[in-house]
């Protein structure tokens, strides 16, 4: 099912003219418009799911085996020395499009770290709590 309002669902299908990388069946694999750097891409389903919780499991594995290849593949032609792999659920988690998009963020020594978090404590109230 395609949503006649989604721009990404539009982006997938060729609706809307885009840098591809790869296509297949299932998937468009697309340059970000907005990279974060350079060879920034996005694997895009060419079905509407607002997230990974609506893709199927056989999808969701598809997703990940589409960006171990693309990465092999991008890593030595852009010549970075490693990738951020991000996947946004939710507002509160920072998507914005509510179409599944997994974005593959290559990374260049000397760039500043955009993915990353002070750690905390798991203490074992929390952790006990989580386990049950």
């Amino acid at each position: 099912m395609k949503d006649e309002n989604c721009i990404f669902c539009k982006l997938a299908n060729g609706d809307i003219p885009t840098a591809t990388l790869y296509e297949d069946d299932d998937f468009r694999v697309i340059l970000d418009a907005a990279p974060a750097s350079k060879g920034h891409a996005l694997i895009l389903p060419k079905e509407h799911y607002a997230d990974l919780y609506e893709l199927s499991d056989e999808l969701a594995a598809k997703v990940l085996v589409l960006a171990k290849k693309m990465i092999t593949e991008l890593a030595p032609k852009l010549k970075c020395s490693g990738y951020n792999i991000v996947q946004n659920n939710g507002e509160s988690a920072g998507q914005t499009v509510f179409h599944f998009h997994l974005h593959m963020i290559p990374r260049y020594d000397g760039e500043e770290k955009i993915l990353t978090w002070k750690p905390g404590t798991l203490s074992d109230e929390v952790k006990n709590e989580l386990i049950k």
